[in-house]
């Protein structure tokens, strides 16, 4: 794993689902992928996606299926993402297993929440301080969808921006991700009322836990939380109560 400087963000121009046909002329914007997927499922797909340059810039907005269809993602289409890793007071990290109704990525394991900023003003930046507060909004809103935490508990300014990883996996043949993910820590006791549209199981994990959990075949992970966990997520857990600092607001992007 290599890491790259981004360059220096300036004000870009009016993000549009107009501008993205244009610099992506080619890219499939038809509904016949999601034919005989779960309903609820099928509507999320409509939400907006913030569409990235390969320095975190965003340059237009386009829907969550258009962004998660592979032949799009093969033509370079990237969208901003971020993951939550909440740990109680225990330090016990928060996992989740996603729902089967989910179209990207069914059944396997993976770290609190992962999900994506919307390209609305609120969630939207052009530069990284007002890009980590809008994913930090919207790791709060995606929270309380998915695992019914309410946003009093995850307070804003108890989240920590660690890093960026800009990484490309497939789901399957059809769909997969291409994403640069911000890395938010957040360290809460909180109260859980889980969407089953959205996640199957969760479970709290000890660092140990964790890893016996990879070794263990009959288990899936997501490509990212692999990802993470392959390279800094252990070290980061070791400094959790003393020496995070270290590790946070990253200006570079991690390249996977």
């Amino acid at each position: 794993m290599s890491t790259t400087t981004s360059t220096t963000q300036t004000r870009a121009e009016p993000i549009t689902a107009e501008t993205i046909l244009r610099l992506f002329p080619d890219i499939d914007t038809s509904g016949e992928a999601l034919e005989g997927h779960d309903e609820e499922q099928i509507r999320l797909m409509d939400e907006v996606c913030i569409v990235l340059d390969e320095n975190d810039m965003p340059i237009g907005k386009a829907s969550k299926k258009v962004c998660h269809l592979m032949t799009n993602i093969d033509k370079g289409l990237l969208h901003r993402a971020f993951s939550v890793f909440l740990f109680n007071d225990k330090n016990e990290l928060l996992l989740q297993q996603r729902a089967s109704e989910k179209i990207t990525f069914p059944d396997m394991w993976t770290n609190t929440c992962c999900s994506h900023p919307l390209g609305v003003p609120s969630e939207t930046g052009s530069n990284l301080p007002d890009s980590i507060m809008g994913v930090k909004r919207a790791a709060q809103r995606k929270l309380d969808h998915e695992l019914g935490i309410k946003p009093e508990q995850v307070p804003l300014d108890d989240f920590h921006f660690l890093t960026r990883i800009h990484y490309k996996a497939p789901s399957n043949g059809q769909w997969g991700e291409h994403e640069i993910d911000y890395i938010l820590f957040i360290k809460a006791n909180v109260d859980l009322d889980i969407n089953k549209n959205e996640v199957q199981a969760t479970a709290y994990v000890s660092p140990e836990e964790l890893k016996k959990q990879f070794a263990d075949p009959k288990l899936t992970f997501t490509p990212w939380f692999k990802l993470i966990c392959q390279s800094m997520l252990f070290e980061w857990w070791e400094h959790l109560d003393s020496g995070l600092e270290k590790y946070t607001n990253e200006q570079e992007i991690r390249r996977m």
